[in-house]
């Protein structure tokens, strides 16, 4: 069953919907540090034209939990604008605790990177998101 998370940010709420269904160890390892209070305090360190990223404790791309995950992609889930994945390093199995949200379509994306939601409320937020903001 999908279900919701809330992203509280210097420009208001993002709601993601998260799907446990279709992406099981990506979900159960966003949702581990959802609970545990690790993204709290934590800045959008990457912001373009096309996309939004956060997640990282160290704040400039390189840092993540102290562990990664195996990559899990779905047809399904394709790498369009609202949509939500993991980031990662070169290696596929890399992410940790980085995520992106898609401002534009990136299918070139697809089926490299774990997306495990997607935007239902809050849009506008992620389009206002700079550098630097909670």
């Amino acid at each position: 069953m999908p279900h919701k998370v809330t992203i509280a940010t210097d420009k208001g709420q993002i709601v993601l919907e998260v799907y446990p269904d279709l992406m099981p160890i990506t979900v159960a390892n966003f949702d581990k540090l959802v609970q545990s209070g690790f993204y709290n305090g934590l800045k959008f360190h990457r912001v373009e034209d096309w996309v939004v990223q956060g997640g990282d404790p160290k704040g400039n791309g390189t840092g993540g939990p102290g562990w990664t995950i195996k990559l899990e992609t779905n047809p399904q889930l394709k790498n369009l604008r609202g949509m939500v994945a993991m980031a990662r390093a070169m290696d596929p199995d890399s992410a940790g605790s980085q995520f992106y949200i898609l401002k534009t379509d990136a299918s070139w994306l697809d089926g490299q990177y774990a997306v495990f939601g997607k935007v239902v409320q809050g849009m506008d937020v992620v389009d206002k998101i700079q550098i630097g903001d909670l």
